[in-house]
C-alpha cells in the first residue's frame, strides 16, 4: 500500500481566491443581464406560438429542426472554442483575464438567462428568428466551454519534441494549427463534442417548449412535439416522439460519432498498437468506397493545397510580438475607459431596479436559494452512488465496456426535458410527487457528465499498477483504497463541477413547469425566476437571477475549486 501512496504527487495545493479579473467579470454579467430585462419591457404583451401538430408524419420534418438548431450551435461552439482557447493558451496577458472569464461563465446557470434572452431578442428582431436565434445561443452555451476547456488543456500540453519540430520546420500559424495542434487536440475535441451534443439536447428541448404567460414562443421541433403529446395525454404521440428521438441519436452515433472515433485513432502517440481500437463499419464502408478516395484526392486535397498557398507565409514577415504591442497603445486605453463606463452606468441602473426589490421577496428568493441547493446536493448524491462502480466496471472490464458503452452513449444523448412531461404524468398524483419530479429531473441531467468522467478516469490507469495490486493480493476494499479511488478523484471532482452546474441550470425547468395549461411549481428559485419571467415581474426576475449566479460562483469558488485544485496536485500520479 505505501508503493501506491507514493504514486501521487502529494504537495500544498495553491488556493485561487477572488480577484481583480472576477470582479470585472461578474460586473460584465450584471450589465448583460440588466440590458437583456430592460429590453424586456418593451417585448410584445402577446404572442403566439406555431400549431404543434401530433401526426406521425411530421415527425422527420420536426427532427430536422432539431438537429439543425443543434449543428448550427456546434459550429459556432467550435470555432469559437478554437479562437478563445488559442488566445488564452498562448497569450499571458490574454490568459489573466480569458480563463476567470471562462471559469465564471462556466459556472452561470444556463436555462436562468433563456427568459432574459427571448424576451430581449423578441424586442428588437421579429419573432421568429429571435425565437430561434435565442434557441441557437442557449444550445451554444450549453456546449461552448467544455470544448474550450479541452482546446486549451490540449494547447498547454503539446510534447516538447511536437514543439521543437514545428519550430525547426518555421511552421507559421496555420501550418501549426494544422500540422501539429489540430491532430494532437483531435481525440479530445471528438470526445467532449459528443458529450457537448448529449448535454446541448437538454437546453434544445427546454427552448423549443418554452412559454412566459401570454407569449407562447414554441418552436417546432421533437421537444415540442413531445410536450404537446404529454399535455393531451396522448400515449401513442409520446411513444412515437420517443422512438423518433432515440432514432436520430442512433443514426448520429453511426454516421457520425463511431466514424470520427474511428478516424481520429491516427492521431494516438502511443509506441504499441491498441488491441481494441475504435471501429466503424460506415467509416470503413468509406474507405473502401472509390468515389471517397476521388473525393478525398480531387476535392479536400485541392481545398487544403489552396488555403495552404494562401496562409503560408515565411515565418520573419510576421511582426514581432513587441512591435504589435507597440502600436497604437491608446486604442486599448480607450476601449477600457468606454467599457468601464457602460459597465458603471448597467451597474448603477441595476442596483435601482434591486433597491425596489422588497424584503419580503429578497426573503423568498434567500429561501428558494436553500431548498433549490439541497435538491442539487441530493441529485449530485445519488449519481454519485450509482455512477462510480458503473463507471469503474465500464472503465476496466473490457467485455462490460462492449455492452453497456453504447448504451451509456445513447441513453446520455436522450434529454431529460423530453422525458420530464411523460414523467410528471405518473408522478403528479403521488405524495410529494412535485419535489420527487423536480429530484430526478435535475438527476437526469447531471449524471452523464459524472459516469463520463469516471469511465475516463478508470481506464486511465496504467495497466502495471492494476498488475501491481493484483500481484500484492489485495482484497478489493484495499485495492479501492489504495488505488481506484485515489486515481479517480480527479475525474469525480470535474465531473462533479459540472454536474452540479448542470443541476442548478435544471431547476429552472424542473421546479416550475406548466402541464395540461395548469402551473405546478416547488420551493425554489429556480421556480421563482419562472414565475417571475411568467408573470413579467421583471424586478424579481433580475434579483432572483443575480442570486442564483453569485450562489453557483461561490460555491464552485470556495468548494469545488479548492477540491479541484487538491485533485490536480495532490492526487495526480507521476
Amino acid at each position: 500500500m505505501s508503493f501506491f501512496a507514493g504514486i501521487f504527487k502529494v504537495q500544498q495545493p495553491a488556493q485561487r481566491t477572488f480577484g481583480w479579473a472576477d470582479v470585472v467579470v461578474i460586473a460584465l454579467v450584471i450589465l448583460l443581464i440588466y440590458t437583456g430585462v430592460r429590453l424586456s419591457f418593451g417585448a410584445p404583451a402577446t404572442v403566439t406560438g406555431p400549431s404543434i401538430s401530433l401526426k406521425p408524419e411530421v415527425l422527420p420534418y420536426y427532427a430536422i429542426r432539431s438537429v439543425g438548431r443543434m449543428a448550427a450551435a456546434y459550429v459556432l461552439s467550435l470555432l469559437f472554442a478554437l479562437v478563445y482557447g488559442r488566445a488564452a493558451a498562448y497569450h499571458r496577458r490574454a490568459e489573466q483575464v480569458l480563463m476567470p472569464l471562462l471559469d465564471v461563465l462556466q459556472s452561470v446557470p444556463i436555462l436562468s438567462f433563456l427568459p432574459v434572452v427571448l424576451l430581449g431578442l423578441s424586442t428588437v428582431l421579429p419573432q421568429a428568428i429571435a425565437v430561434e436565434l435565442a434557441a441557437i445561443v442557449l444550445i451554444f452555451t450549453s456546449q461552448v466551454w467544455n470544448l474550450v476547456f479541452v482546446w486549451y488543456q490540449s494547447l498547454t500540453t503539446i510534447p516538447g519534441e511536437l514543439n521543437e519540430a514545428s519550430t525547426i520546420f518555421r511552421f507559421n500559424t496555420w501550418l501549426r494549427f494544422r500540422a501539429v495542434e489540430l491532430p494532437f487536440a483531435a481525440i479530445g475535441l471528438i470526445w467532449n463534442s459528443m458529450m457537448s451534443w448529449a448535454g446541448g439536447w437538454f437546453f434544445l428541448m427546454a427552448a423549443e417548449i418554452f412559454t412566459v404567460g401570454d407569449r407562447d414562443f414554441r418552436l417546432l421541433g421533437l421537444g415540442a412535439y413531445l410536450h404537446e403529446a404529454a399535455s393531451q395525454e396522448d400515449y401513442g404521440a409520446i411513444a412515437g416522439g420517443i422512438a423518433a428521438l432515440v432514432l436520430v441519436i442512433v443514426l448520429l452515433d453511426q454516421f457520425v460519432w463511431r466514424p470520427l472515433l474511428a478516424w481520429s485513432n491516427r492521431f494516438t502517440l502511443e509506441m504499441v498498437e491498441d488491441d481494441n481500437p475504435p471501429t466503424s463499419w460506415f467509416y470503413a464502408l468509406l474507405q473502401r468506397a472509390h468515389i471517397s478516395r476521388w473525393l478525398d484526392h480531387h476535392l479536400r486535397q485541392a481545398l487544403l493545397n489552396g488555403v495552404d498557398a494562401l496562409l503560408v507565409r515565411p515565418a520573419a514577415a510576421r511582426p514581432a510580438p513587441a512591435e504589435e504591442r507597440a502600436r497604437r497603445p491608446w486604442a486599448l486605453y480607450a476601449l477600457l475607459v468606454l467599457v468601464g463606463t457602460v459597465v458603471l452606468y448597467g451597474l448603477e441602473q441595476a442596483g435601482e431596479m434591486l433597491v425596489q426589490v422588497p424584503a419580503a421577496q429578497w426573503s423568498e428568493i434567500a429561501t428558494g436559494l436553500a431548498a433549490t441547493l439541497a435538491r442539487v446536493l441530493i441529485a449530485l448524491l445519488v449519481a454519485l452512488a450509482w455512477t462510480i462502480p458503473v463507471g469503474v466496471l465500464i472503465g476496466t472490464n473490457a467485455r462490460a465496456a462492449t455492452v453497456l458503452q453504447p448504451l451509456v452513449q445513447i441513453a446520455a444523448s436522450i434529454p431529460a426535458t423530453a422525458l420530464f412531461p411523460v414523467l410528471l404524468l405518473v408522478l403528479l398524483d403521488l405524495p410529494g410527487g412535485l419535489n420527487l419530479a423536480a429530484v430526478l429531473l435535475m438527476l437526469m441531467g447531471t449524471q452523464w457528465y459524472l459516469l463520463f468522467n469516471i469511465i475516463a478516469g478508470a481506464a486511465a490507469i496504467p495497466e502495471d499498477l492494476k498488475f501491481t495490486s493484483r500481484l500484492l493480493k489485495l482484497s478489493r476494499r484495499e485495492r479501492w483504497r489504495t488505488l481506484i479511488l485515489p486515481a479517480l478523484f480527479p475525474y469525480i471532482i470535474t465531473g462533479a463541477i459540472t454536474a452540479s452546474g448542470g443541476a442548478w441550470n435544471a431547476s429552472v425547468v424542473a421546479e416550475y413547469f406548466q402541464l395540461g395549461g395548469q402551473a405546478h411549481q416547488v420551493t425554489g428559485v429556480g421556480a421563482l425566476i419562472a414565475a417571475a419571467t411568467a408573470s413579467g415581474d421583471f424586478h424579481l426576475l433580475l434579483a432572483a437571477t443575480l442570486g442564483m449566479i453569485l450562489t453557483v460562483v461561490l460555491i464552485n469558488r470556495l468548494f469545488w475549486r479548492r477540491l479541484y485544485r487538491r485533485a490536480e496536485e495532490q492526487f495526480r500520479m507521476e
